[in-house]
């Protein structure tokens, strides 16, 4: 069932992003007077076909799933001699460069596009996350060296408000990619506003790959140890415990993780405890006693406590949500931000300040929807929103082949007056593939290695 939702939702999210880039194409060189040939989903042979319209467009899908294509007239690809003069005038190289230049990239701003629409939906819904409150901050860290405190909540990152966890996240991330320390502006319970600065500068390219808040010494703040599920016939259960309820003390020792929760029941077995817990806003206090049942310990076999309960902790949630104006200029200056950190990895990638690991390919893409997919419709739209952008900023890369290529020759063309030697193109268009067949090979590389570790 898992692999069946997997491929479903990454069949989903790309193919419906894939539509939308080539239609972006579609439209616009049908509104510049292009006479469209086929449109097609997937490459390769087509395996489905239908024709509409007075231009009798082929509308098709083909056999590779990955990408697809608008063929267009185009004197290149095909004999047009006998075509007449009103069928001629309708061929794509005999349109200005800015019409050409309009139809090419109208697939990518395609894309751009869609992010933009799925965040502002977003933002106007409302989105439930962690917020930016810190959680116990260890000695020894750079955040405890800076001032950070259990209880701060985070309000800026360098002039920039945050009130997310992951508004935090990617505003450190920025500082560090602009090896620039992060000045933070916090709330304090006791003490008002708080300014402190992280050396986020310092982080090297394998923080960055990996838990950048937890290597600055930044936790989440989480609930009390929480009560998840209560197995029936064990000793939560006989003791009266129930779903929800939230333990602040055992013994009138306070417990502040699920693990010293853990640690005491486990070493009192057949002991009654007093648990002090939090229940719907009241303060209650209940008689425990955990089950004795067989363990291991350092010393071999042990009689452990169990109350047979599950135990949880969740983090200081949020809903972020905004207005149609406000969403729709946060949504854009989130695909903004996120396409310029895009190209500012891809930079650092090439001078190897940043690994190459980092290059995911379909595997990768198709678990990450999965994923999401199974959290809710929020967080799979919200990927959906971001692989848009990425597909969007991949196009524009000035690489033969990929429509950023093709907008490379046209800027050559407007300003040297002539369009692009047609031999100095074919060398560039067999130079663009072995750079992208490179690419793939890399990305599904590392979507084994992930998978293997």
């Amino acid at each position: 069932m898992t692999l069946i939702t997997t491929l479903l939702a990454f069949i989903v999210a790309l193919g419906s992003l894939i539509t939308l880039h080539e239609l972006g194409h579609y439209l616009v060189a049908r509104w510049c007077g292009v006479k469209v040939l086929r449109f097609s989903i997937g490459m390769g042979k087509v395996v489905y076909s239908r024709k509409f319209g007075k231009d009798q467009t082929e509308w098709a899908i083909s056999a590779l799933p990955l990408g697809g294509y608008v063929s267009m007239l185009d004197s290149r690809a095909q004999d047009l001699s006998d075509l007449p003069e009103s069928e001629l005038r309708r061929e794509f190289t005999r349109q200005s460069v800015w019409r050409r230049i309009a139809i090419v990239a109208a697939g990518p701003l395609a894309n751009f596009l869609v992010a933009i629409v799925l965040y502002a939906g977003l933002f106007m819904h409302g989105i439930e996350e962690p917020s930016s409150k810190l959680g116990p901050v260890a000695e020894q860290t750079a955040a405890y060296t800076a001032g950070l405190r259990s209880g701060d909540t985070v309000e800026s990152v360098n002039g920039k408000a945050v009130a997310s966890w992951s508004e935090l996240r990617w505003e450190l991330i920025q500082a560090a990619l602009d090896k620039q320390p992060a000045r933070i502006e916090v709330r304090r319970p006791d003490r008002g506003q708080q300014e402190a600065t992280l050396p986020t500068a310092s982080l090297t390219e394998t923080d960055l790959e990996g838990d950048v808040l937890g290597k600055l010494g930044l936790t989440l703040a989480r609930s009390a140890p929480t009560l998840m599920e209560i197995m029936p016939g064990g000793a939560a259960a006989r003791a009266g415990l129930q779903k929800g309820d939230e333990l602040l003390a055992i013994d009138e020792q306070p417990v502040h993780d699920v693990a010293a929760v853990i640690a005491t029941l486990s070493q009192a077995p057949g002991r009654t405890l007093q648990l002090q817990l939090l229940r719907q806003g009241q303060d209650l206090t209940l008689a425990i006693t955990p089950d004795a049942v067989p363990g291991a310990g350092a010393e071999g076999a042990v009689t452990v406590g169990k109350i047979q309960a599950k135990l949880g902790q969740v983090p200081d949630m949020i809903t972020v949500a905004s207005g149609p104006f406000s969403a729709v200029g946060k949504a854009s200056a989130k695909v903004w931000d996120t396409s310029v950190m895009s190209l500012k990895m891809l930079g650092k990638m090439i001078t190897g300040q940043v690994s190459l690991k980092n290059v995911t390919g379909p595997i990768t893409i198709a678990d990450y929807a999965g994923q999401t997919a199974r959290i809710g419709l929020v967080s799979y739209l919200s990927f959906i929103a971001f692989i848009s952008i990425s597909l969007g900023v991949m196009n524009l890369l000035p690489i033969p082949v990929l429509d950023g290529g093709h907008l490379l020759y046209y800027s050559l063309e407007v300003l040297t007056g002539r369009p692009l030697p047609e031999r100095v193109g074919e060398i560039a268009q067999r130079l663009g593939i072995g750079l992208l067949l490179t690419l793939m090979v890399l990305a599904v590389f590392n979507d084994v290695l992930r998978l293997l570790n």
